[in-house]
Parts: structure tokens; sequence; C-alpha cells
């Protein structure tokens, strides 16, 4: 019962809250797209590096 009780809900997030949480992310991406790449460029170079020490 409770299961079905909770799929009725309406307290949930709706589609709309979704896609403006997604989009608020995009956008987050977009702007900081360098300091991204330059982040994850690092962490797979030491990753890389210490792979080699092993």
């Amino acid at each position: 019962m409770r299961i079905k009780e909770f799929i009725e809900g309406e307290d949930g997030i709706g589609v709309v809250e979704v896609i403006l949480i997604l989009v608020v992310l995009i956008g987050l991406v977009i702007i900081f797209k360098k300091q991204i790449t330059k982040l994850v460029n690092s962490i797979f170079k030491t990753i890389n590096d210490q792979a080699g020490q092993v």
C-alpha cells in the first residue's frame, strides 16, 4: 500500500524542476569548461604517474 501511495503522491520532484536543474548544471559546465578540463587532466596525469610507480 505504501508504494502505491508514494507513486501516486504529488510531493515528488516534477518534470519542470528536473529540467531547470539540468539547465543550471549545463550552464555551469559551459561557464567553467576550462577549469573542469584542467582539473580532469591533472587528475588523470596524477593517476598515470602513480600507476607507473606501481
